[in-house]
């Protein structure tokens, strides 16, 4: 399954994202700050969805209520629910 996610009150403007029986195989953010988002990506690929959602859910970025880990989190749980 392949998603397209445009995140909120974040830097990064796109989030795609590809899973395969409830793995996540890829992960590529458009915009947003290269290195953590590079890195983000990294180490979700080869994670069950439930698990990512559980452990970065919620994860802020300063003052801001959310993160790229947070939306990135957001869109993968919006896809268990479709």
């Amino acid at each position: 399954m392949e998603i397209h996610f445009t995140p909120k009150g974040v830097c990064s403007r796109g989030i795609d994202i590809v899973v395969e029986d409830g793995i996540i195989q890829s992960v590529k953010f458009t915009g947003g700050c290269s290195g953590n988002t590079q890195g983000v990506a990294a180490l979700a690929q080869g994670m069950k969805v439930q698990d990512y959602i559980d452990r970065c859910k919620g994860i802020r970025c300063g003052v801001k209520s959310t993160s790229c880990p947070d939306q990135l989190a957001h869109a993968l749980a919006e896809a268990l629910q479709a």
